[in-house]
């Protein structure tokens, strides 16, 4: 493989450590909780988890395809799930959604299919945020209570919890069963005779009916009959649509079966509510909680934040927010500091992609973390496709040294193309060095999307849901994932060799990275160095080094699936001269598989000789 001069030597990145001394000069009266230890966060879909149904027809029913429930989640499954290396578990699509399925004799409304996405539905487009989804409940009447046994149950195996709250927009037919005393429902106080009142939830488009979308390519259901399939939906007037479309009948491809909430924006973006004064960012979340107390702010706030603290006092401990960033960052501040004062150590996480507001969503929001995908992410898909070196990598991580810690690292998720897919790296093994990369190259958390772990490709047609990602939308079931699950033994029993080696190797990496103190320390590549100076050097390879007092590491990846690489690593002097190591040699250990290798130091510059086949990666220990 050809060999490429990376010209520009890069500097050395701050540590989480020296960030989280930094902000705490920066606060004063700021109680700090000083993280040790990496997190692990494990994305569960939680109606696919449990479903043992095989069946997978697309646009299949309930009946035909199973579901999972939150009974499925047994003290057996949520141990091997911490055994895994997991410190957080997401159950993703908790709350009470849209879906076609009749639960009328428990007293909640059908759904139109026309403002439906799927037969399940979208977990995005939510009917009632004070209760869950009756499709994960052994009993839909008790569902509530099965719900919260799943937190018991999961707290008393070691794992917090995590849910969905979706702030910028609910479904389009909004009705809660289980308000608490005095909570009125989404909209139920708007002047909708306006587009556009501070204190309205919706945005409206007054003397226009609402329109179903239409498309000579879809068909709700694929064309099978219902009754509520009439080509008409009861709104009156017309709200805006989720993603922002301010049509009275919004095309196929918005996100036509939610309405967007109003958090005092107006029209033309200008902010109708108070701002956050000037060095705010610099303020603990306890300044934030006391700025807005007694502060006039939109009733959607309030009521956001509500459902938050409803949460929050079943014992839930953190949240995933939806599309954070359509929402604006005084109302995170509001609503984070009013959840941090209740539980100071609740993880809060958020999806927002643009990196030119990740820094206002983190100090001013106080957001714990924000997805590192347009980065971190992009960047490993690109490398493992063939479209870029990974030299880059060191360049991200010194552009996002002051906030790198907040920036969590995933590969798979329910919104992408599966890691395993042949749209993203094609085979499992090929993903293993960018998993190593993404788990041990900060100090932020690391979340993995189930099924991952052994090898899930999505290639399933749910119906609405496509190949590549694993349907949110339909009723299917996961077939690496379910024969891990072995008819909820949960011990592997059906998978394949090499889908239980790929499952010990994330054991493996994850249970190190949770307990490793340099992953929390110090970052420096030595990638520019050895990319320019050492011989057999592959393109494919990437290489970085990470410390703390108590512990030194050497990480390598090969990510060529082609060329296994012969060379001696440089460890370049102000390495060995940080680590205060002495001419001589000193003994290395992989804490993935036990190789083990040694450090030789001559003139106070290091040298590793190392082969690394296709796909490998090295975390050496000294």
């Amino acid at each position: 493989m050809r060999r490429i001069l990376l010209l520009a030597v890069l500097g050395l990145s701050l540590s989480a450590s020296a960030q989280v001394k930094k902000q705490k000069s920066n606060a004063k009266n700021k109680k700090v909780t000083v993280v040790e230890k990496k997190k692990v966060v494990y994305q569960v879909f939680t109606r696919l988890f449990g479903n043992k149904n095989t069946t997978n027809k697309p646009w299949g029913t309930i009946e035909e395809n199973g579901v999972g429930k939150f009974n499925d989640f047994t003290d057996k499954a949520l141990t091997e799930i911490k055994n895994l290396g997991v410190t957080h578990i997401w159950y993703t699509g908790v709350p009470h959604h849209a879906l076609v399925n009749d639960y009328t004799k428990y007293g909640i409304s059908n759904d139109d299919p026309e403002v439906v996405k799927g037969r399940a539905g979208s977990p995005y487009a939510v009917k009632d945020y004070y209760n869950v989804n009756p499709d994960l409940a052994v009993n839909p009447a008790k569902r509530l209570e099965e719900f919260e046994s799943l937190i018991t149950r999961t707290h008393k195996n070691g794992l917090k919890v995590i849910i969905d709250i979706v702030p910028n927009h609910i479904a389009r037919k909004y009705v809660s069963l289980s308000n608490p005393a005095g909570v009125r429902d989404f909209g139920a106080d708007d002047d909708t005779t306006q587009e556009y009142e501070r204190n309205n939830n919706f945005y409206y488009i007054p003397g226009q009916h609402f329109q179903v979308p239409t498309s000579d390519s879809y068909k709700p259901l694929k064309g099978e009959k219902n009754p509520l399939i009439n080509g008409t939906f009861d709104e009156n007037p017309a709200k805006w649509t989720g993603n922002g479309s301010r049509l009275a009948k919004p095309d196929i491809n918005d996100w036509y079966e939610t309405v967007k909430v109003n958090y005092g924006i107006r029209p033309d973006g200008s902010k109708d509510f108070p701002e956050l004064p000037e060095g705010f960012e610099k303020k603990s979340y306890k300044d934030h909680f006391e700025f807005w107390k007694n502060k006039d702010v939109p009733s959607s706030w309030i009521k956001f934040r509500d459902i938050a603290l409803y949460w929050t006092a079943k014992g839930v401990d953190g949240f995933r927010y939806d599309m954070a960033e359509m929402v604006p960052y005084e109302f995170w501040s509001y609503m984070n500091s009013a959840i941090k004062m209740k539980n100071p150590d609740a993880f809060l996480m958020a999806e927002v992609y643009n990196p030119n507001e990740y820094r206002n969503y983190i100090y001013k929001g106080k957001m714990d973390y924000l997805y590192d995908k347009v980065a971190t992410y992009d960047k490993l898909k690109e490398v493992i496709q063939g479209k870029s070196l990974p030299d880059a990598l060191s360049d991200i991580q010194h552009s996002m040294a002051d906030i790198e810690h907040h920036m969590l690292h995933f590969l798979d998720n329910h919104d992408e193309q599966r890691l395993a897919s042949p749209e993203f790296a094609g085979t499992p093994e090929k993903g293993k060095p960018l998993m190593v990369v993404s788990a041990t190259l900060g100090s932020s958390p690391t979340m993995i999307y189930f099924g991952q772990e052994v090898g899930e490709a999505g290639n399933e047609n749910g119906g609405f849901g496509t190949h590549s990602r694993t349907s949110i939308f339909d009723y299917v079931g996961v077939p690496n994932h379910q024969r891990w699950m072995n008819g909820g033994k949960f011990d592997g029993g059906q998978l394949s060799q090499s889908e239980k080696d790929l499952r010990d190797f994330y054991k493996r990496l994850l249970n190190f990275t949770i307990k490793s103190d340099a992953l929390m320390g110090n970052f420096q590549e030595i990638q520019s160095s050895n990319r320019e100076k050492t011989q057999g050097y592959d393109a494919g390879i990437y290489s970085y080094v990470r410390w703390s007092t108590s512990e030194k590491l050497i990480v390598i990846a090969n990510f060529s699936w082609q060329v296994t690489s012969n060379f001696d690593l440089k460890i370049p002097a102000d390495v060995i001269t940080t680590w205060k190591l002495k001419d001589g040699s000193y003994p290395l250990k992989d804490q993935l598989y036990g190789n083990t290798a040694t450090l030789k130091v001559e003139n106070g510059v290091g040298v590793v000789k190392v082969s690394v086949k296709p796909s490998e990666s090295f975390v050496f220990k000294m």
